[in-house]
């Protein structure tokens, strides 16, 4: 796992908190699970599921009664990312401010990340 001890590797806002504990509600879900995949135009996408079981490996961000999973492969991916979900007149969902990603697409739906050496 990648990870700074006594940071999380993801931060929630309020709004993302409170989303995610209503996804929560029916006690079957345990979190979000977050991933990456290859995909889209810029390279990569973001995936999202609902949690019915922890992964041995995963890495867990709770607050206030909202639990994230971060995929194993994901985690180098998202360490230091903030999670919000924003509501507007068209549209509703999760945003992810993320300050590895270099390039995104049009629609946002696709990122690219630096190159590691």
């Amino acid at each position: 796992m990648f990870a700074i001890p006594g940071k999380d590797p993801v931060t929630l806002t309020p709004a993302a908190i409170a989303r995610i504990r209503a996804l929560m509600g029916s006690g079957e879900v345990k979190g979000l699970k977050i991933g990456v995949k290859k995909g889209g135009c810029a390279g990569m996408e973001y995936t999202m599921e609902h949690a019915t079981e922890i992964g041995a490996h995963d890495a867990v961000v709770e607050k206030d009664g909202a639990r994230v999973l971060i995929a194993p492969m994901a985690q180098m991916f998202l360490f230091g990312t903030e999670i919000d979900y924003r509501t507007s007149l068209l549209e509703s969902g999760f945003v992810f401010n993320n300050p590895n990603v270099v390039e995104s697409c049009g629609c946002g739906e696709s990122i690219k990340f630096a190159e590691q050496d």
